[in-house]
């Protein structure tokens, strides 16, 4: 069992995806790339959809919820969406939580596979998913979703957005913040306008939620950066800026999308950050 600043920990898999490598991987040549993540016939890597739930302080919080289940077959098909092994709601069940228990979610940004679980359809409705639970979004970063531009318009998709207000669930947050106690939202703005990673802390131990600023253990040298990004430039910068911070202080890195690693740390190789300690979440309960 893993337990920071009085929550108990755990990996919530919500289901497997594939993106193009070449777009998650930006300008690495995919020679490179594809020793690290293999991809498919259709140049697809595999991709996890991982959230955090946290337990404690009275509180049942939940650090985003995947894709949902109200794609189009075509989109499923597109996106490789398998359910097979991993779901949202059974994965909470497999930790003795409703969607009813959950009190807080919070989403790190609203590209359809970080909050498409934020609702569902029932009886033809879009309802939420967890009907109790406030929804909490950085204000520019819902003002950005909400009216967007054309390069990620595809990415913002309304019937998982636009339900969190209208059910007057939705929290909007200025800049970086403690939500909780032990928990630090702090805004990126690389990948998209308004992303907030999430820090979980006490005085032994920290866990960041990395969310897309470094999605995967193979993100983790500098320069290679997702061509999803808006700014890359500023995700250069503001990588170089949390691994260091990561680096120095002996924090755990949490990979949301990493097909097989949950957790990691950093040392200072020869050619910059690197990898060490891969483990699950499960294992930090004897760090």
């Amino acid at each position: 069992m893993t337990q920071i600043a009085g929550y108990t920990l755990h990996s919530i898999e919500t289901g497997r995806f594939r993106l193009d490598g070449g777009a998650m991987f930006g300008i690495v040549p995919k020679p490179l790339w594809e020793r690290r993540i293999p991809a498919d016939e259709r140049n697809r890597i595999p991709l996890a959809m991982r959230c955090l739930l946290l337990r404690g302080h009275e509180r049942v919080i939940l650090i985003d919820n995947g894709i949902g289940d109200k794609l189009s077959e075509k989109m499923i098909d597109i996106y490789g969406v398998d359910f097979r092994e991993y779901e949202l709601r059974r994965s909470l069940a497999e930790q003795g939580v409703t969607p009813e228990d959950v009190t807080d979610v919070i989403l790190t940004h609203l590209h359809f596979d970080h909050c498409g679980g934020s609702t569902r359809y029932e009886g033809g409705r879009l309802v939420l998913t967890f009907p109790h639970a406030r929804h909490y979004v950085q204000r520019t970063h819902w003002e950005w979703a909400t009216h967007p531009n054309l390069r990620e318009k595809a990415s913002f998709i309304r019937e998982n957005i636009l339900p969190i207000q209208e059910y007057g669930k939705l929290v909007l947050v200025d800049g970086d913040i403690e939500l909780f106690p032990g928990v630090h939202v702090h805004v990126v703005n690389g990948h998209t306008r308004g992303q907030q990673i999430v820090r979980i802390h006490d005085e032994e131990n920290t866990l960041l939620f990395m969310g897309d600023l470094v999605p995967t253990h193979a993100h983790i040298p500098l320069v290679w950066i997702m061509a999803y990004d808006i700014e890359p430039l500023v995700t250069l910068e503001e990588k170089q800026r949390w691994l260091e911070e990561a680096l120095a202080g002996q924090w755990h890195l949490f990979l949301e999308h990493d097909p097989s690693i949950e957790v990691i740390n950093l040392e200072e190789g020869s050619r910059g950050f690197q990898m060490v300690h891969p483990r699950a979440l499960a294992e930090l309960h004897n760090v």
